[in-house]
């Protein structure tokens, strides 16, 4: 970096992705993930985490960058099956692989409209492009714990969980009604595994504006916290001013009443924000939290422990008109 004129950013320890780049590296890391430790035989189950190296492949910096191609990582997958067994998690790595070609096809397909405003499908809508509000959203200032701790992930160590990816796509353009390209923009200038197809191709999607045939596609972020970050330990790893919020209330501290807020040192409007919007469907997660009910019926707890997978397949799972967010 000196040699450049610039000075080493370093590493924040934090982060979810310590690595480097370079071939060497990418296939250390498919050895470490396949052959040493058998990761990827739990992919399926631990693909929604938060925390950590290990919730996922972290395959995507070095695809980005022609460090590892995707034929090798398929090779290597069916040796793997072919020696280890096959299960629902070596199918999943195999379908990221996938997905990532579709969005390849679609871009091939459609050219330059992957980066129109009205999407693939030519839909007029009416998109505001408020700099305040993108701002706040970029900053991981919005006043939504979950949403803010993913943006401020991606700020200072450019990479984001793919479950946090979808939530505050899914708040930029379903809550706060802001312009999707703003979006995808910001991503392409912080991304470590910036590619083009990908995440034009995953912002089209979450902005109702691709190939995703329901209209009005929402994450409830509000309920997507609690059930992958049920005990709001990722919330607390970003937003340090909220680390005195105990467990899940870190997902809505403007819930709490004044006593709870001035003992964990928190004062909404000036230590963190308040929430730029408060959509109507939180309402009942929050409320069940504060009445002590658990929003995991099973039992599912911690910021790695993803929700019991559905049983859906292939794009079928992604596309499926029943799915819940």
């Amino acid at each position: 970096m000196e040699d450049l004129g610039q000075k080493d950013p370093g590493t924040d320890p934090r982060t979810a992705f310590p690595c480097r780049g370079g071939e060497t590296q990418a296939l250390a890391r498919l050895q470490y993930y396949f052959w040493d430790t058998n990761l990827v035989a739990s992919y399926k189950e631990t693909r929604n985490g938060l925390i950590g190296m290990d919730y996922s492949t972290k395959f995507a910096p070095w695809l980005a960058l022609g460090c590892i191609s995707p034929r090798y990582i398929y090779e290597q997958l069916r040796k793997y099956e072919k020696e280890r067994g096959a299960n629902d998690s070596t199918y999943w790595v195999l379908f990221e692989l996938l997905w990532r070609d579709y969005f390849r096809f679609v871009a091939l397909k459609h050219g330059r409209r992957i980066f129109s405003v009205r999407g693939l499908q030519s839909k007029e809508v009416p998109w505001k492009k408020d700099l305040q509000l993108f701002d706040c959203w970029k900053e991981g200032k919005t006043g939504v714990p979950f949403v803010d701790a993913n943006m401020r992930e991606l700020a200072a160590t450019g990479f984001m969980s793919n479950r946090g990816r979808q939530n505050v796509a899914s708040f930029l353009t379903k809550d706060l009604g802001l312009d999707w390209r703003m979006g995808a923009e910001w991503f392409e200038h912080l991304l470590v595994d910036y590619d083009v197809c990908s995440n034009y191709g995953n912002w089209l999607y979450s902005a109702g504006v691709g190939n995703d045939p329901r209209d009005k596609r929402k994450f409830n972020v509000i309920k997507q916290g609690l059930d992958y970050d049920g005990n709001g330990d990722f919330v607390r790893l970003w937003l340090p001013e909220l680390r005195g919020i105990a467990g899940a209330d870190a997902h809505a501290p403007w819930a709490l009443s004044s006593a709870a807020l001035r003992q964990a040192g928190v004062i909404l409007g000036q230590t963190y924000p308040q929430p730029l919007v408060r959509a109507p469907e939180w309402s009942r997660h929050i409320n069940q939290r504060l009445q002590g009910r658990s929003p995991h019926p099973r039992g599912r707890r911690g910021p790695a422990d993803a929700p019991a997978q559905r049983k859906d397949r292939g794009i079928d799972f992604y596309f499926s008109r029943k799915k819940d967010e």
